[in-house]
């Protein structure tokens, strides 16, 4: 066990004798102090993990040294020990950021559980961590060795994923290797299951999960016309991961009526999955239904520019003749107008809002070697995303959003997969450029560890001509060229990447809440 340093300052520390040698017996070493003086300046000397503060010492008093102490050292935890029960003191010791607050006389084992909570709680929080996927890992594995259905996929990638988050909170995850290998193994199971069904899923609806052209027929629909407005709000690029992220946040202000999880359709991409959300239609469809409004990968310009008249014709087909608005925003000002709006909104039966910043983060990410440095790994791009949405005028728009009487109905149209593997692929100059799938004539490629729908129709998916096929990157693969190969990966290892099969791509969180504070 780590050896603890513990700093005692009373202006009785000769009677307190009995408790210091418990705590050395308990194998903490204690260094005492009579005054609130001496606990400062011994501060400034040595390093502790902890300091116990009396509060009532003649001289400088235990909440004058705590203010000192803090100051210096505002992360070292102070425990404060006092013989009076007064809210005032209490109240003033807690604002000056206390661990602890013991009450005397004391008893050992009162002491010792205030250390251990302190001290040793992440040791005792990452031993059950560890012990509690140790068991669980053996029945992971169990169920990758199963054929699972689509909801059992998703329960899967839930469980990892909670177990990913569990072991974000511990300095050292002695099981975090064995989780990452869990987690490939995990997606190599599931790109196969895919492989297997994704065509009959789009051939057989009734079948299927439910898919991104599903959802607002599914979900948002029904929640209309109860007498409050629904608020609609699209996190692009936001994975399930992220979403537990930010769940703790959202809940401060809304209560929660169902979480629940859709698959993306393929290709995991914005213009395919985000206008399916919208038109209620598979890609396919909407090229021949809707050609005014669809844009192909021959076509230049912007693949969502037309995403609230796909909304329009959804309403209409569905015979909903609503009030309803639409945003979009991408920048921080278009984040501070939404927020201003919300209660102009509260007159709409629908408000749809899509929020881009979680996809610019991800591009960013690529883009910027100091948001790479900053985000290295997946535990540190959670928190970036964290710390994004904490500050972030999303939040404030949903707060107000919270003190009036509404549905609130949060999801994404897809996620994102930290990509590894190369995958050497050949096409033409036509050929698009994401880097999880590729669409275009003559594909050539040497190894079939890919998802191929050599003919489209069979997957909703418009050909560009008639000899266009897909090919999706399955697992943590990304598509590089022979060209510069070396170049090109060395720039797109490592960064998070959207368009192909994997379960942080496909498996996709929706959640319904209602205000809190409203009505």
């Amino acid at each position: 066990m780590q050896k603890y340093k513990i700093l005692w300052a009373d202006d009785e520390i000769d009677l307190l004798r009995p408790h210091i040698l418990f705590l050395e017996n308990k194998g903490y070493d204690v260094v005492p102090v009579n005054s609130g003086s001496d606990a400062v300046e011994t501060c400034e000397k040595e390093y502790f993990d902890v300091v116990f503060l009396d509060e009532n010492m003649p001289g400088m008093t235990g909440l004058e040294a705590l203010k000192e102490i803090k100051a210096r050292l505002p992360n070292l935890p102070v425990v404060m020990i006092t013989k009076s029960e007064e809210e005032s003191i209490m109240e003033e010791a807690i604002g000056g950021q206390i661990s602890d607050y013991l009450i005397k006389p004391l008893n050992p084992n009162q002491i010792l559980m205030s250390v251990k909570k302190i001290l040793d709680n992440k040791r005792l929080v990452s031993e059950h961590t560890n012990m509690g996927y140790q068991q669980d890992f053996r029945d992971i594995s169990m169920a990758l060795n199963d054929y699972l259905d689509f909801d059992e996929w998703a329960d899967v990638y839930k469980k990892i994923t909670n177990w990913e988050l569990a072991f974000d909170k511990q300095s050292e995850a002695d099981m975090q290797d064995v989780l990452d290998t869990q987690k490939v193994e995990a997606n190599n199971y599931f790109s196969g299951y895919i492989s297997d069904n994704y065509e009959d899923w789009i051939q057989n609806p009734n079948e299927a999960p439910m898919l991104s052209h599903n959802i607002m027929k599914e979900k948002v629909f029904p929640a209309l016309g109860k007498g409050k407005p629904v608020f609609f709000l699209v996190i692009d690029n936001l994975r399930y991961d992220q979403w537990l992220i930010l769940k703790p946040f959202v809940l401060e202000y809304f209560n929660l009526q169902e979480e629940t999880s859709y698959y993306s359709i393929l290709p995991t991409t914005t213009a395919y999955a985000r206008n399916a959300i919208f038109s209620g239609l598979m890609p396919l469809d909407m090229a021949k239904k809707h050609p005014d409004l669809w844009v192909g990968e021959d076509k230049e310009g912007g693949k969502n520019n037309n995403e609230d008249k796909f909304i329009q014709a959804q309403l209409d087909r569905e015979g909903l003749d609503i009030k309803w608005s639409y945003q979009k925003v991408i920048h921080t000002n278009q984040g501070k107008n939404l927020a201003d709006s919300i209660n102009s909104l509260m007159t709409n039966e629908l408000n749809v809002i899509v929020y881009n910043f979680v996809d610019m983060l991800s591009h960013a990410r690529t883009d910027m070697a100091m948001i790479k440095d900053l985000a290295p790994d997946e535990s540190a791009y959670r928190s970036l995303t964290s710390s994004w949405f904490n500050h972030s005028p999303l939040l404030d728009a949903l707060k107000r959003i919270s003190n009036k009487e509404a549905t609130l109905i949060i999801t994404t149209d897809h996620g994102t997969i930290r990509v590894k593997r190369p995958f050497k692929i050949i096409g033409d100059k036509n050929t698009n450029t994401n880097l999880r799938y590729k669409q275009g004539k003559s594909l050539s490629y040497d190894s079939d560890d890919v998802l191929i729908a050599r003919d489209p129709e069979k997957f909703k998916l418009p050909k560009v001509n008639v000899s266009s096929s897909y090919v999706f990157a399955l697992k943590d693969q990304f598509f590089a060229y022979p060209n510069n190969f070396n170049y090109y990966v060395k720039y797109y290892r490592d960064t998070f990447q959207h368009g192909g099969v994997s379960l942080e791509e496909m498996i996709i969180p929706i959640i319904s809440l209602t205000s809190r504070n409203g009505g």
